[in-house]
């Protein structure tokens, strides 16, 4: 595949948000970037469930400070699933690092967003990535 693009290994995404805009435009510029949405939740209790369950996830979109408890609580499940997070936050406490593949600062730009997926979807694969998006720290990937 010399010219071809690369099979990308972050495909479905649960998307975990309480602002409906910004919900519904994640999830719209995700979905024409050809990612699959396995569900758009927002509240902790419903991230739970479906990290839970049989539903397939690559990657959890989460912010932090949710209308029903901490996006620190979904992040700690989603490690034990062996999922990586990527907070989308206006506000970073510092131990969420050490739960994270990384974070996006709010707002950010739509560019942005995807340069962050593709970053980790990269340091994952153990590949170097060219440069970091604007607002985005990577954390790397933990262990859990």
């Amino acid at each position: 595949m010399l010219f071809g693009k690369k099979k990308r290994s972050i495909v479905r995404l649960l998307v975990v948000e309480d602002e409906p805009l910004i919900a519904f435009d994640t999830e719209h510029l995700l979905t024409e970037a050809n990612y699959q949405i396995v569900a758009t939740v927002d509240r902790v209790a419903h991230a739970r469930d479906v990290l839970r369950s049989a539903a397939e996830v690559d990657l959890v979109l989460v912010d932090v400070n949710l209308a029903d408890g901490s996006g620190l609580d979904v992040a700690r499940v989603a490690g034990e699933r062996g999922v990586p997070v990527l907070f989308v936050t206006g506000n970073l406490p510092a131990e969420a690092a050490a739960l994270a593949a990384g974070c996006l600062d709010k707002p950010y730009q739509q560019r942005d967003l995807i340069g962050a997926i593709e970053a980790i979807e990269a340091t994952i694969a153990g590949r170097k990535h060219k440069r970091l998006p604007a607002g985005f720290r990577l954390f790397g990937v933990p262990t859990v």
